[in-house]
């Protein structure tokens, strides 16, 4: 039979050259010129970093991409960013509703405060979306505010696992003297009912985040509670040991915290 009798083997034929083809790679998109074709190659790229980012494979990094403001921005404020944070919720719901809750109050669920029940978004909007150093006097003038929004999907999920008799500890990296603008905005953001909020304590600053949070899991054990699910937006929210019996990460493109 000769090669390339019809058509569709020709055109079959071109586009394995053309893949194979380094020219053709993402490498060469990302670096292609602003105007005709750059946004898309910028586009293109800010995607797949957000992905390294959310897989853990970016790192420890500080600001998001100059390129990507806009398109973290679009995210953050867009109906994409709360179709993933569903997908997340009911996967997690998923997996609470096979877990057995013995009803000796010590079935936990552990859940994260910033960028995972509550949105700094509003904040953000005016601190370039991660795209700025993250200044640290600013951001704790906005949490003394009390006026984050609850994440739409983790009220939803933090509801339905109340109702499926799980005690709800919130670990958080807020400091202990933020503890009553935090409770406060937690009831207007309508969470409520609570075992216990976690914050860092004296001792406890200078500790990386995943040093932080074991520790306070591995306290939670040491008094008998079951750690079942794990939801925070960092990766140092669920890395460490002891860790849950699942955890979940909530997408968070605008910074990153070791």
């Amino acid at each position: 039979m000769e090669p390339f009798r019809s058509l569709p083997f020709l055109l079959l034929y071109v586009l394995a050259i053309a893949s194979a083809d380094p020219s053709h790679s993402l490498l060469r998109m990302r670096n292609a010129p602003a105007g005709a074709g750059g946004a898309a190659a910028d586009g293109l790229f800010c995607d797949s970093w957000r992905l390294s980012v959310e897989t853990n494979n970016a790192g420890n990094w500080r600001t998001i991409p100059p390129k990507c403001l806009e398109i973290v921005a679009e995210y953050v404020n867009g109906d994409r960013y709360l179709s993933d944070s569903d997908i997340i919720a009911v996967d997690s719901l998923s997996f609470a509703e096979t877990v057995r809750i013995v009803g000796d109050r010590k079935d936990v669920w552990v859940l994260d405060i910033d960028e995972t029940l509550l949105s700094n978004v509003p904040y953000y909007a005016v601190h370039g979306f991660g795209s700025e150093a993250f200044n640290e006097t600013s951001f704790d003038e906005w949490v003394d505010l009390a006026r984050a929004p609850a994440l739409p999907a983790s009220l939803r999920l933090y509801d339905r696992l109340l109702g499926l008799g799980f005690q709800i500890v919130l670990l958080t990296g807020r400091s202990e003297i933020q503890r009553n603008a935090t409770e406060k905005n937690l009831l207007l953001a309508g969470y409520h009912s609570w075992e216990r909020i976690i914050l860092r304590q004296a001792s406890d600053f200078g500790k990386p985040a995943v040093l932080y949070k074991s520790e306070r899991r591995a306290a939670l054990e040491a008094e008998g509670f079951r750690i079942h699910g794990n939801s925070g937006d960092q990766w140092s929210d669920l890395l460490g040991t002891p860790m849950a019996d699942r955890s979940f990460k909530l997408p968070n493109p605008m910074y990153y915290i070791k």
